[in-house]
């Protein structure tokens, strides 16, 4: 005989349900913290139906993120741990009474059936550290991308509702560019400052050529002498429109560093000399691959890695 597991993860409490495998009587169905103590003894409870029962699977829905820690004490804990992907855990509820209405003791329970009736469920194995690493530094990167998206768009609405002209020959995903507009951005701060003063900021920016700087401060007080009069909430706007330049300077600062630690996580990843060497792989891509799959010895062959990215025609 053998013992079906099934454990509908959450933030803060999970829900396990242990059942007989051959028989599906249940054994056990309770809620457990998300601390260390409490799947400890969890695991203890595991083990117990174990020696009676046979071996176990546990079936998890989630990996990573708020089942780290579960996943970690699981495998460390030597069960076998199989992936039950959301997706055929919804499609599975349908199917019980009330399958519409969601609960965490209803999805542990499908997920245990799931469990015991399915032997193609991918086996859950410890990541290597340099899958985490990607992992991670690829969603950071991610979201400060997101963020300077959305900055960049509204740093043009607001720049172009006080300063139309400045706003169409700023390029705003420039270094430079935006070192201008963390001091001047209003057509009356320009013309007050002048051409001198102007170049003295740009100037201040290392690596730039000076010819960048000179036809960039000439085109910003053109527009800035083009434009006399001034708009109803020019100042705040442009005060504004300086916090999101230096908001968006030090996130090119996170990014560049992002991308330094990425390089380096994969100059000792023992995939990513071979997916580099694809067409159109760069680093990044490289490294979001690498992050989404968990690297590519997760798969047995090149069916299986199709099958996960959904581009296999089969219905699993």
């Amino acid at each position: 005989m053998t013992v079906a597991v099934g454990i509908d993860v959450a933030k803060d409490i999970h829900w396990i349900e242990v059942k007989v495998a051959e028989t599906g009587t249940v054994l056990t169905s309770h809620a457990v913290e998300n601390t260390p103590a409490a799947i400890a003894g969890m695991i203890d409870e595991v083990h117990a139906a174990e020696t009676v029962h046979g071996p176990a699977r546990v079936g998890i829905d989630l990996l990573g993120g708020i089942a780290g820690l579960l996943e970690a004490m699981l495998i460390e804990a030597g069960l076998t741990v199989v992936h039950v992907p959301g997706l055929a855990v919804n499609r599975a509820r349908r199917g019980t009474v009330g399958g519409e209405h969601k609960s965490d003791p209803k999805d542990a329970r499908v997920i245990a059936d799931q469990v015991r009736m399915r032997d193609d469920l991918r086996q859950v194995t410890a990541m290597r550290e340099d899958d985490v690493e990607l992992r991670l530094l690829v969603g950071r990167r991610s979201e400060i991308v997101a963020d300077q998206t959305r900055r960049a768009a509204r740093l043009r609405d607001l720049l172009v509702s006080i300063n139309p002209g400045l706003e169409r020959i700023v390029d705003v995903t420039t270094k430079t560019g935006l070192w201008l507009l963390t001091r001047y951005a209003a057509p009356g701060e320009l013309r007050t400052a002048g051409r001198a003063r102007v170049l003295a900021h740009l100037r201040k920016l290392d690596h730039v050529k000076a010819a960048s700087i000179t036809a960039l401060a000439d085109a910003a007080l053109a527009a800035a002498h083009a434009q006399t009069i001034s708009v109803p909430g020019e100042a705040v706007a442009a005060d504004l429109v300086r916090d999101l330049a230096r908001e968006m300077l030090t996130a090119r600062d996170q990014l560049h560093h992002i991308d330094r630690r990425i390089e380096g996580t994969l100059d000792r990843h023992p995939d990513a000399a071979l997916i580099r060497s694809l067409p159109g792989m760069g680093a990044t891509l490289t490294a979001e691959f690498l992050a989404i799959t968990g690297g590519i010895a997760r798969y047995p062959d090149g069916d299986h890695l199709a099958a996960a990215a959904g581009l296999a025609p089969v219905l699993k």
